[in-house]
């Protein structure tokens, strides 16, 4: 289609106004989770999660243990009661409905496969207890198995697979029901991590295929920025960050995020300068002052936080000519990891930074090693103001 005439179909009026509109908002609201809380007894283990999925979205709920995560997917499977709030699904409330009855499917980490049953038995049992009619149940299965690669293990059992080959039947024997919604629960915590990082990709070309949406948990920061399109960081029982995996990781919104997803190098002070498109502040791990290229709106003295990722940070043997944003230290520990050398620098407030430097930038100085006089700096759109 030309521009023209794509510029044209855009400024028509739509056959049935509104309709686009609703289509899409739907869309943008698949999965629909209304001021959700779940107590056990006095203890709120989800405290009133607002959240919209978009269809077709790999969606990942990210936290440590005992953070609501699990218990939230478990709501959506109806294997939790609600406390209070709403769940909606294609605009359909999950309230009054069994686990049995809602268009939603979860793959376990346990797997829970059948050990008795050979696989196309496993990916058929489903179907089976639905009543699907014999012709329609082989060709499903069997396109369920050839969907994850694995056509040509349907007569094998269980123990006779490796880990990510159980876990290709599990997921199959969840996509062979067609939901509308695929609830993952630490779908890589059984394999190992060469097999893991494989079977990432390997899992987000299959979803990305079928076009199922998919709500996934986990704990692994990794395994979230790789094969979400959208995440949140879970704490407490409350969302406390929601956005892509760059959003989350490059713009922090408190010190919680900035923690535990990835690492990184705080620095607390408080702020001695603010404007619209930068920010002062002054720290005592630095002998200068910090310098950030964003304002913040806060009152002068405010305290703050700054948060550089350590692969942001360079090393120099000579002093940096800048007026902000370096310190000097020493080299306590050096971990070569491949692709780039991992650094610890004690600085002489006494507080230790962390520099990922790449190999490739070590070609560039004499590298140094333990015990080494260094210099740390970064530039001023590295920092990221912490308020919270």
């Amino acid at each position: 289609m030309s521009s023209d005439q794509s510029g044209a179909l855009a400024g028509a009026a739509a056959p049935f106004p509104g309709l686009n509109a609703a289509a899409g908002d739907a869309a943008e609201n698949f999965v629909q989770i209304v001021d959700i809380v779940k107590k056990f007894g006095e203890t709120a283990a989800v405290k009133g999660v607002n959240l919209s999925v978009k269809k077709g979205e790999l969606f990942a709920l990210l936290g440590s243990s005992g953070c609501g995560k699990s218990t939230l997917l478990r709501m959506l499977a109806g294997l939790e009661s609600i406390t209070s709030g709403k769940i909606l699904i294609d605009g359909e409330d999950l309230a009054q409905l069994p686990p049995y009855r809602r268009p939603v499917n979860m793959m376990f980490q346990s797997y829970a496969l059948f050990p008795h049953m050979t696989v196309e038995a496993n990916v058929a049992f489903g179907l089976k207890q639905e009543g699907v009619p014999k012709s329609e149940l082989k060709d499903r299965v069997q396109n369920a198995l050839d969907l994850v690669q694995m056509g040509r293990f349907a007569k094998r059992k269980p123990h006779q697979l490796s880990g990510g080959q159980q876990q290709r039947v599990a997921l199959a024997r969840s996509l062979v029901k067609r939901p509308k919604l695929l609830l993952l629960d630490e779908p890589m915590s059984a394999l190992d991590k060469q097999i893991r990082q494989r079977t990432q990709i390997e899992l987000v070309n299959i979803l990305d295929k079928v076009g199922v949406t998919c709500m996934m948990v986990t704990h692994d920061q990794e395994e979230a920025m790789t094969m979400a399109d959208r995440l949140a960081v879970m704490s407490e029982g409350e969302i406390i960050q929601l956005g892509t995996p760059h959003e989350v990781y490059e713009y922090p919104n408190c010190r919680f995020s900035a923690e535990f997803i990835g690492s990184t190098n705080l620095f607390d002070g408080n702020v001695v300068e603010d404007e619209p498109d930068h920010v002062f502040i002054e720290t005592p791990d630095l002998p200068v002052r910090l310098y950030v290229s964003h304002g913040i709106t806060g009152p002068l003295g405010m305290p703050v936080t700054i948060s550089v990722r350590p692969e942001r940070i360079a090393l120099t043997r000579k002093p940096p000519e800048g007026a902000n944003n370096w310190g000097k230290g020493v080299v306590t520990n050096v971990a070569y990891m491949g692709g780039y050398s991992l650094y610890h620098v004690k600085l002489d407030a006494g507080k230790t930074v962390i520099a990922n430097v790449t190999s490739l930038a070590l070609t560039e100085i004499d590298p140094p090693t333990w015990g080494d006089e260094v210099y740390v700096r970064w530039s001023a759109s590295a920092g990221v103001v912490l308020t919270s």
